[in-house]
């Protein structure tokens, strides 16, 4: 009985659109009304500025976290426990009660997932989220390729739960990103202000300049 309350709890936690809510209260905007309409960081930093988007990131990491985190909270020992009770909080997030079972993409909610799971293997997804974006300047290909290392680590290190449970949430993800990717195909993608490709085509604009 409690397991299923835990089950039902982390994904109300995974629910909560902190987008939404953030962007309504402290900047009166709805990231759905810009850029990509989605409710996630990335969008949230493009239509509700910086501050307001870290925000969004640290919060929407830390639902996963404290999804993930309360089978032990509720006595249950299983390690095991961590990932499917984390799954939930990313079911809430892509599919919230509170916006009529819509929502983002959860890749912060999914990290935050591996933070209370292993925070090694957390560190390992993040360095390769933040490092692919340095090169490519796009944050989809670094999502993507952070949840796409963590399936494989999950492999190499025989973590059968786990590499299951990525392999999973890298399906989806990819499934998600589509149009994303679509994007990247046709250099349609939205890339962030910073990093190598970012840097390329400044440059190579500049000398493009008559």
């Amino acid at each position: 009985m409690k397991l299923a309350f835990a089950f039902i709890l982390a994904y109300l936690i995974g629910s909560i659109p902190s987008g939404v809510w953030i962007g309504r209260t402290f900047v009166h905007k709805d990231p759905r009304d810009g850029g990509s309409h989605n409710i996630g960081t990335t969008n949230s930093f493009r239509v509700l500025g910086a501050p307001a988007g870290t925000a969004v990131l640290i919060i929407d990491i830390l639902k996963g976290t404290l999804g993930a985190s309360l089978p032990h909270l509720f006595g249950y020992n299983q390690h095991w426990l961590v990932l499917l009770c984390g799954l939930a909080a990313v079911i809430g997030h892509m599919a919230s009660i509170f916006l009529k079972f819509k929502g983002g993409k959860a890749v912060a909610t999914s990290a935050g997932i591996l933070l209370a799971y292993s925070p090694l293997l957390f560190a390992v997804a993040s360095g390769t989220f933040v490092g692919v974006i340095l090169i490519t300047s796009t944050v989809a290909l670094g999502s993507l390729t952070g949840v796409l290392v963590t399936t494989i680590v999950a492999l190499c290190i025989h973590d059968w739960v786990l590499a299951t449970i990525a392999g999973v949430l890298t399906i989806v993800l990819f499934i998600r990103h589509i149009p994303n990717l679509k994007r990247i195909a046709h250099h349609q993608e939205n890339i962030v202000h910073f990093g190598l490709y970012y840097a390329l085509q400044k440059e190579k604009s500049e000398n493009t300049k008559p």
